[in-house]
């Protein structure tokens, strides 16, 4: 397995002195649910390119390395090929294209998103955006912590799944589900008792 292939979004934070990058973290976020809703409800081939275009605009005004654009969309890029083939033999030609510029598309508006926002940065925008649920129980601070455990266990998670994954294959078991499944959920199980005892060990969640 190459290095880096367990993530897709994780770990590409690109500093930098951008517009994009100087934009609050809240701005970023709207905007991208904006766009994402933008796509999802104007079904056209001309509108689905103008997106791309916007998508390429910000691209270039954030500045996202090339290496790092594809390291963090080349996932996304083969599921957009294999949900339009299913388009293409569904609905065809026109509509197979427009689904695989819209999912590129909203790839690399997530990737200027992540490259120009730290995780940090977006951790304490949760915690603000949280910050008037306290008075209902709500804990900003502990929804970061599992927000961060989420963003931090992805990558892990992948690699786990590689792992089992290539463990069954070496055994003759590839294509039996169930020999890669079982294996996976104990180990993901496994992993996630273990950040709890670690977790519990430093008084974490003990109140």
């Amino acid at each position: 397995m190459s290095q880096g292939s367990g993530s897709v979004l994780v770990g590409i934070y690109q500093p930098g002195t951008t517009l994009l990058h100087r934009l609050p973290v809240g701005v970023k976020v709207v905007a991208l649910g904006v766009l994402s809703l933008s796509i999802v409800l104007v079904r056209s081939m001309p509108a689905s390119f103008a997106f791309l275009a916007v998508a390429l605009l910000l691209v270039s005004v954030a500045r996202v390395r090339l290496r790092t654009l594809w390291r963090a969309a080349r996932s996304i890029l083969v599921l957009a090929a294999f949900v339009a083939a299913f388009q293409w033999w569904w609905y065809g030609g026109a509509k197979a294209i427009e689904s695989f510029v819209d999912l590129v598309t909203l790839a690399l508006a997530a990737v200027v998103v992540t490259a120009t926002t730290s995780v940090n940065a977006m951790l304490d925008a949760v915690v603000r955006w949280l910050g008037p649920f306290r008075r209902i129980g709500v804990k900003p601070e502990r929804v970061a912590l599992a927000f961060a455990l989420a963003i931090g266990a992805l990558p892990g998670t992948v690699t786990l799944a590689h792992e089992t994954r290539d463990a069954a294959r070496a055994r003759g078991l590839g294509r039996h589900p169930r020999a890669y499944l079982s294996p996976f959920v104990i180990r993901v199980v496994a992993r996630a008792m273990e950040t709890g005892d670690a977790l519990h060990a430093r008084g974490i969640g003990d109140d």
